[in-house]
C-alpha cells in the first residue's frame, strides 16, 4: 500500500472517531498507533463500535464481517488503522 492511501485511511479514521464519537480535533490529532482505544476511550463502548465500524465501512467502501470485530482490531489506534488499510481495495 503506499503511503499516501495510508494516510488517506489514517485520515479517514481520525474523522471517523471524531464525528461518531464526539471527540474534539485536538484529541484525535494527538493519536499515535499506540493510542489504546477500546476500554480507554470512555466514548468507545460496546454500543458505540457498531456505529464506528459502519462509519468506517462507508467512508472507506470497505465490509467488515461480523467474525473479524475482536479486541484486538479496536485495542489501539494503530491497529484499527492497519486492520482497515488492510481491507481497503488496492
Amino acid at each position: 500500500m503506499r503511503t499516501d492511501d495510508y494516510d488517506q485511511i489514517d485520515s479517514t479514521v481520525r474523522a471517523v472517531l471524531r464525528d461518531v464519537l464526539g471527540l474534539s480535533e485536538a484529541r484525535v490529532a494527538g493519536f499515535n498507533a499506540e493510542t489504546p482505544l477500546f476500554g480507554a476511550l470512555p466514548e468507545l463502548d460496546s454500543m458505540a463500535v457498531a456505529g464506528l465500524l459502519t462509519e468506517i465501512e462507508e467512508r472507506l467502501g470497505i465490509l467488515i464481517e461480523d467474525d473479524e470485530v475482536d479486541g484486538e482490531m479496536l485495542e489501539t489506534f494503530g491497529s484499527l488503522v492497519r486492520f482497515a488499510a488492510a481491507k481497503a481495495p488496492r
